[in-house]
């Protein structure tokens, strides 16, 4: 929960009260909701719906930053970084998962 308000926190602030030296933007969206991805299957979600609904709060996130000075929401790229993100932490846990009933 802490991970989904951290990035609903940063994902919402205004773009000028943004810092200007972080990495990459669609990096930043990647490990952001790979991590949160992570969080949620890793407290007991099934990893279908770990992923939907990542994906579902990313995409809610992009648009309700539309409104916000400076920031452009509503962007498919970062919903597209968003999605990669989540899949990616998704199928590490599938495969850790396979990998430790096999044992």
């Amino acid at each position: 929960m802490l991970a989904a308000v951290a990035i609903a926190i940063g994902s919402l602030t205004p773009g000028d009260e943004m810092p200007t030296n972080l990495p990459w933007d669609k990096f930043n969206h990647f490990v952001g909701y790979a991590g949160l991805a992570g969080l949620v299957g890793l407290a007991g979600l099934p990893l279908v719906r770990t992923f939907i609904t990542v994906v579902l709060y990313g995409i809610c996130i992009e648009y309700l930053q539309i409104p916000v000075p400076g920031r452009s929401g509503g962007d498919w790229a970062d919903i597209l970084a968003n999605t990669l993100g989540a899949g990616t932490a998704v199928l590490v846990l599938a495969g850790i998962r396979r990998y430790l009933l096999r044992r």
